[in-house]
């Protein structure tokens, strides 16, 4: 009977770990490739899974989220044989976790290799001012040619990134002293074009000035005429009626005119400051008479 009970013992605890061995539960974000004899036999999706505990194994776990591979710094010579120091971001996932661990030894590093040796030959084309320009198109460039030669790897690359491209310190203190005499030039222009829109500024004020100006004294020469023809046609107006007046008593409109400017004429010699004595002729009186009483 402890013979017995032992046996029943021992097909007990072979069975539990025959169990313990056959259950998997695999993690969401993961595949797991399973062997039988070596050969690949299937792959477990994530949850509970059943093996054969004695001729299966689990030969990987292959992480199916996206993953970011650092690139590590590297010296790269531009085409004007400039040395500069470059380092990135490559964002991959496995799509076919069989082509990512059958298809090669270690997927990782052959990214990192490729992502390396492929940025060196993309950079080695340009020169050091298109290589400091142009990141976008290297990242572009370089994940097209990642995608394409990662996809018998099973993997997909969905973003490569360069962080830095650092020139050498001599570089660096060249490039910095070409910035600094670019902007002193920019500003240099930009006081330029400010003068020289602030004189065309005057300028315009001055022509404009000019301009009201002449319209101003156009504009008074006109009021001036207006008034003296309007003077000219009172007086007339007044020698048509002092010539109106002069037909009733027989005189000369035109010695009444005479008379009229020498009156005034004396009126003006008298206001003078420089005359004291003014001496009227002898026949003053019988002057004024007769300009008015035709004899």
């Amino acid at each position: 009977m402890s013979g017995f009970s032992f046996f029943v013992a021992a097909v007990a605890i072979l069975a539990l770990f025959l169990i313990f061995k056959g259950v998997r539960i695999v993690p969401q974000a993961e595949n797991w490739l399973v062997e039988r004899f070596g050969k690949y036999a299937s792959t477990l999706s994530p949850g509970l899974n059943l093996i054969n505990p004695i001729f299966s194994r689990v030969a990987a776990k292959i992480d199916i989220r996206e993953q970011v591979l650092d690139l590590p710094p590297q010296g790269i010579i531009s085409e004007d044989n400039a040395t500069l120091k470059v380092d990135g971001v490559v964002f991959y996932k496995v799509l076919d976790p069989y082509k990512a661990y059958y298809g090669i030894d270690n997927f990782q590093w052959g990214i990192t290799n490729l992502a390396l040796t492929s940025l060196r030959s993309i950079m080695g084309r340009m020169t050091l001012d298109q290589s400091l320009s142009s990141r976008d198109k290297i990242n572009l460039e370089l994940l097209h040619i990642l995608d394409e030669a990662t996809d018998s790897w099973g993997t997909k690359i969905t973003r490569v990134e360069i962080k830095d491209i650092v020139p050498p310190e001599d570089l660096q203190r060249a490039m910095s002293l070409q910035m600094k005499a670019e902007r002193e030039r920019r500003a240099t222009v930009l006081e330029a074009e400010a003068q020289k829109e602030s004189q065309e500024k005057k300028a315009e004020g001055f022509k404009r000035a000019q301009i009201l100006e002449a319209e101003a004294r156009k504009e008074s020469a006109l009021r001036d005429a207006e008034a003296r023809e309007r003077l000219a046609e009172a007086e007339a107006n007044a020698i048509n009626s002092v010539a109106s007046s002069l037909k009733s008593t027989g005189g000369d409109p035109l010695i009444y005119l005479l008379g009229k400017e020498y009156v005034e004429g004396l009126m003006h010699i008298s206001n003078s400051p420089s005359s004291k004595v003014v001496v009227l002729p002898a026949d003053f009186m019988n002057t004024i008479q007769n300009l008015f009483v035709k004899k």
